[in-house]
């Protein structure tokens, strides 16, 4: 297998790990939403949720600056 393949392969596997990970989470912590249990505020449910868009956008803005980086077309 070259190598340019197991790259492909191994992020699969990786992030595919960890991906389900993170769902597992929001989940878990979806499970916070019971009043019965919990106490919060609209205060804290936005500070929660900006945190973690924040985290998501520099994300996305890193896996999309790595596919351009790797795209570039133009050489001297």
């Amino acid at each position: 297998m070259d190598n340019s393949k197991q790259k492909k392969e191994r992020f699969k596997r990786v992030a595919s790990r960890r991906v389900e990970n993170i769902l597992n989470d929001i989940q878990s912590l979806s499970k916070c939403s019971n009043k019965n249990n919990y106490e919060y505020t609209e205060a804290d449910i936005a500070k929660m949720l900006k945190a973690i868009k924040e985290e998501i956008r520099l994300m996305e803005t890193l896996f999309k600056k790595n596919l351009k980086d790797n795209n570039s077309t133009f050489n001297f």
